[in-house]
């Protein structure tokens, strides 16, 4: 067999050192893995003054919960006395709940419009993973310890995904899409708007596919890269660079193939669809997740009621579009900037009906165009638009740890679980907006925040 000649100088480099250690009769010493951020390793008990351990059912009073080495070992009624060496943690006067999920987030960029357009193809790659770094730990710090990044082309968040669990980077956890897929001139093909001699470099991201057979391949390729969930477009979008409306821009087997593909190698579907066309054929195909949903029509509504898929409504991106455009007025321009003035007069509209419709729901934000850190934002157009304080935060914890497929890891606060604690001052079942002033914030068992 011949090898090109790349990999015959790696296996050299990895014979040598065995050679080395053979011929010296001295063993390497053992490798010493990762070096882990500092934590809190052991015991620890928090005191919760009102704690909601499992949102959707009643909060109780006055309760202990016991963690050891990063998960939660018990909970109990009443202010139990530490263990011996323990850390206490007193949150008697705060309202405790479990660490809070974004469904949908864009950790590489808080730019966007003209700005981020531009800093897509003048930044390298190496400061654009700083800055989702840099968005990592505000979004952590604002209380969402997992995220869904639906989005990255680069592999900036995928690796940033690895280096938050081998804790050498600090950040909330994250399940990563990779590259979005959408068919050519579709809502994810990075030329849109651009000259056309940097095409054949954009196309190199791997965002676009053409046909059942080149969409089946461009799942297998994101699958390659170890991405946990396959993002796709099915209709235009806002942000857009081409005036080619919201309507569906996939055709039926191409949507099929990427989901019976995805589904293949276990794993979901995050589905980009603002027109009830294209949400209808995602739903169609066992799509998992919608993603925005603008427009619905009662069809849709009948699809959604005979599925299991979540809507992710990121109702929030309209913050995004109404901070930049007051900052600047120029930041969006031409069809994207009447897409948008649509976007914002329409938002809320669709939560309206899905929710007496029986739709699941699960938070989301689409941080990125909303502005990370102010993630918990969502829950007051949440609430505005027809839902609970109580169903918004069971959006943010028990059903987005089920559509990300953690409910055995996140989303409650019960002995087994990740130890993702939050806490505020005040109640938020009476006021939601309380949860934009996060002031306790435990990861995996690890503070990261935490204020008197």
């Amino acid at each position: 067999m011949r090898f090109p000649a790349f990999l015959s100088l790696l296996l050299v480099a990895l014979a040598a050192p065995a050679a080395i250690s053979a011929q010296t009769a001295t063993p390497p010493p053992p490798p010493s893995g990762p070096v882990a951020l500092p934590g809190e390793p052991g015991v620890t008990v928090i005191h919760a003054g009102t704690l909601l351990d499992r949102p959707g059912r009643a909060p109780r009073r006055n309760a202990t919960i016991l963690i050891r080495d990063g998960r939660i070992e018990s909970v109990q009624d009443g202010f139990a006395e530490p263990p011996a060496g323990a850390r206490l943690i007193d949150l008697r006067d705060r309202f405790v709940l479990p660490g809070l999920i974004d469904s949908h987030v864009h950790l590489d960029s808080d730019r966007a419009g003209v700005e981020g357009q531009l800093a897509g193809v003048t930044e390298n790659v190496a400061l654009r993973a700083h800055e989702a770094a840099f968005n990592a730990r505000r979004t952590l710090e604002a209380g969402f310890t997992t995220v869904r990044n639906l989005g990255s082309p680069d592999g900036i968040t995928l690796g940033l995904r690895d280096a938050i669990a081998r804790g050498w980077a600090v950040g909330p956890r994250i399940v990563d899409a990779g590259t979005s897929l959408s068919t050519t001139s579709g809502h994810m093909d990075e030329t849109l708007g651009m000259r056309e001699e940097l095409h054949e470099v954009l196309r190199e991201s791997g965002s676009t596919c053409d046909g059942a057979d080149d969409c089946r391949r461009a799942v297998r390729r994101q699958i390659a890269r170890g991405v946990d969930v396959i993002k796709i477009a099915t209709t235009g979008g806002v942000n857009s660079r081409i005036g080619l409306g919201l309507g569906a821009q996939m055709f039926e087997d191409e949507v099929r193939a990427i989901v019976e593909t995805a589904h293949l190698y276990g794993r979901r579907v995050a589905v980009h669809a603002h027109g009830a066309d294209g949400i209808a054929l995602a739903l169609r195909a066992g799509a998992d997740s919608i993603e925005h949903g603008t427009l619905l029509d009662d069809e849709t509504l009948r699809l959604w009621r005979n599925s299991r898929a979540y809507y992710v409504p990121t109702l929030s991106t309209v913050n995004g579009y109404i901070e930049r455009l007051r900052t600047n007025p120029n930041a969006y321009l031409g069809e994207v900037r009447r897409k948008i003035e649509w976007r914002i007069a329409i938002t809320g509209l669709s939560l309206q009906r899905a929710v007496p419709a029986g739709v699941r729901i699960a938070f989301g934000t689409d941080a990125g165009v909303s502005m990370h850190g102010r993630n918990a934002d969502e829950f007051l157009l949440m609430v505005q638009h027809g839902m609970t304080p109580m169903s918004a935060i069971q959006a943010a914890t028990v059903n987005a740890a089920d559509l990300l497929g953690l409910a055995g890891e996140v989303g409650t606060i019960e002995p087994g679980r990740s130890a993702d604690i939050v806490a505020v001052r005040g109640d938020p079942l009476a006021d939601v907006g309380v949860l934009r002033q996060m002031n306790f914030v435990m990861a995996r068992g690890r503070v990261h925040r935490q204020e008197d």
